[in-house]
């Protein structure tokens, strides 16, 4: 069966969480496939780009990995305003963090994109078997959950692959002004693309 051909998707995946939650470590797993142990925070938000390809289609993320100190809270919107994905992150050693992630999740249901795919990861699941009570939550307000470890690499690939299959494809870009989704053939990729 020949395949209709690849479609080529960018998608705006934002990290929330608290300080010290392991998003950058998670990011850096995933893009470098590195782990360093004793990782500085974030001052503002880091800029990475990784693709994959899932199914019929290849996903190109465009992460912003934003700081989880409480000053930089101000500035989130920025970078969640627009995105097709979020993944919230807490550390399952500290209930504070699962709690502020629960204000992160409130706070994109309430502002972010209405389509966007939302995952919630337990992260260090290296250190502590998973909660119960995270897996309930992320049910209950429609989100995936899945435990993760940046350090041992513990379903750190899964977790973006689980979102790039989630994201929506045949429906057109709820904003196009704010290039959401770009969805276009390949073959179709050199002439309509302006800012590349």
């Amino acid at each position: 069966m020949a395949s209709s051909g690849n479609k080529n998707i960018n998608a705006k995946l934002v990290l929330l969480g608290d300080v010290g939650a392991g998003k950058s470590s998670l990011v850096l797993r995933f893009v470098k496939g590195q782990f360093i142990e004793f990782q500085e925070s974030t001052i503002g938000a880091a800029f990475f780009s990784q693709t994959v390809a899932v199914n019929d289609a290849t996903v190109k993320f465009e992460i912003w990995d934003t700081a989880g100190q409480e000053r930089y809270h101000s500035l989130a919107p920025m970078y969640y305003r627009g995105a097709a994905a979020a993944i919230i992150v807490y550390d399952i050693t500290n209930q504070a963090s699962f709690d502020r992630a629960k204000k992160w999740v409130q706070e994109l249901q309430a502002q972010g994109n209405p389509n966007m795919v939302m995952a919630l990861a337990g992260n260090k699941s290296d250190l502590l078997d998973g909660r119960k009570e995270a897996q309930t939550y992320a049910q209950e307000n429609g989100l995936f959950f899945m435990e993760t470890s940046a350090k041992a690499a513990t379903n750190v690939n899964d977790l973006f692959y689980e979102i790039a299959k989630r994201l929506p494809r045949l429906q057109p870009a709820p904003n196009p002004s704010g290039m959401v989704l770009v969805d276009r053939p390949a073959e179709r990729a050199a002439s309509a693309s302006c800012c590349s």
